[in-house]
């Protein structure tokens, strides 16, 4: 056992380790703000946005005022202003009740006469969303207080710049793999040190994610060519080529992969630097290698857990689609590498690769940030060399202290 005389989190990292990681950091955010200001897109080459509505229409939020009519299937509504008019039944997919919120499209100016007036567009959903997303602030903020704000302010920020770079860069045709690592780093940037400050465990999930980054582009540039990824499986791909000339959907298809994987990477890379640092409060004696070994059976559960998750994710996700291939009569190999499928499969496949590559280059950085055994730099306690593997200083502790009546019979 080891004789510990006190333990808890580890200290700061040594002056030249934090030296060399504010120098890699600092170079790798050089890189991103380049890559942004080059792949930033000329306002010419963006598309102009698509208008929502037709010349001459405009919408209505109403109210579903009684069943629809037998005949005709006619649905009488009531308008803003107390009126009732007519819409037209949006058909047996989308079924409609008394008092159900529509958006609606007036055509009454450009429809001919007799037919109804308003065309079903969608549910009015703002209510329950704001309230859902009301109840998820405020668990978060109960339950993780400031650092929990933090996170949803880095959240809100990502989606800035997926918002007001990704989407416009790629829909201008810029590269896609660059558009995917600068808006995957800038976004790491911002949003892993406002969520968990500014110090030497950060920086180094944050290293450890940019690697792991990196190799996700690289797999998924060669995997998107080998199988053929064309992005061209879904209604986007009727869409874009007419609106978005110079997007090129096989490269918005790699872009999603790469970005897919941002928060998964974010998750363990972060889990592996502090459960370095806390295994080094608790065990001041552990050489380096030995935290490397305690660190990866942790990050072995976590990514038995995480790479299912994953899977368990994109079936959620699709499972209409699934259902829909399951339905055919042919066999899995075929299923799953038809083109539908086949998408899915390379971007779980590839995040979790990237995701088991992450974890051990994380758990190495750590491991050679954190304070050294007894390094007078960052405080550690003083100990006597460890013989238990196990390194139980705490459990050695309590048995030292624990009262003689408890104590074995000789």
């Amino acid at each position: 056992m080891a004789h510990v005389h006190s333990h808890g989190s580890a200290g700061p990292a040594a002056p030249r380790t934090t030296f060399l990681l504010v120098i890699t950091l600092v170079s790798a955010l050089l890189l991103t703000l380049a890559g942004l200001w080059l792949l930033w897109p000329n306002a010419g080459d963006v598309p102009d946005r698509v208008p929502a509505k037709a010349e001459g229409t405009s919408f209505v939020d109403v109210t579903v005022a009684g069943p629809a009519d037998p005949a005709t299937g006619s649905i009488p509504v009531e308008l803003p202003s107390g009126e009732v008019s007519r819409m037209q039944s949006p058909g047996p997919s989308v079924p409609l009740a008394d008092g159900d919120r529509i958006t609606a499209v007036d055509i009454s100016q450009v429809s001919q006469p007799g037919v109804d007036p308003l065309v079903f567009m969608d549910y009015q959903r703002e209510l329950p969303i704001a309230l859902l997303a009301l109840a998820y602030a405020a668990v978060v903020l109960l339950v993780a207080r400031w650092r929990g704000l933090a996170a949803m302010a880095g959240l809100g920020m990502a989606f800035v710049v997926i918002l007001g770079f990704t989407m416009p860069a790629l829909l201008a045709g810029e590269s896609a793999i660059g558009v995917a690592l600068v808006t995957s780093s800038l976004v790491m940037f911002v949003t892993l040190y406002l969520a968990h400050g500014l110090s030497a465990r950060t920086s180094t999930a944050l290293l450890g994610t940019l690697v792991g980054l990196g190799l996700t582009a690289l797999l998924a540039s060669w995997a998107s060519g080998a199988a053929q990824i064309t992005g061209t499986t879904d209604e986007a791909s009727a869409f874009l080529p007419s609106s978005a000339p110079g997007a090129d959907l096989r490269g918005i298809a790699l872009c999603g992969i790469v970005l897919a994987g941002m928060g998964v990477l974010n998750d363990v890379t972060i889990t592996q630097a502090s459960a370095v640092w806390e295994l080094r409060g608790v065990a001041p004696a552990a050489s380096r290698s030995e935290l490397f070994t305690r660190a990866m059976r942790i990050g072995r559960d976590h990514i038995a857990s995480t790479v299912y998750t994953i899977a368990f994710a994109y079936v959620g996700a699709t499972l209409p689609l699934l259902m829909m291939v399951w339905l055919v009569d042919q066999s899995p190999a075929t299923a799953l590498s038809s083109g539908e499928i086949a998408e899915e499969v390379v971007r779980t496949l590839v995040g979790s690769i990237g995701l088991v590559l992450a974890i051990p280059v994380t758990t190495a950085i750590a491991t050679l940030t954190v304070p050294g055994p007894a390094d007078p730099a960052a405080g550690s306690p003083t100990y006597e060399p460890a013989s238990d593997p196990e390194l139980m200083a705490p459990v050695s502790e309590a048995w030292a202290a624990r009262p003689a009546s408890e104590a074995p019979a000789t």
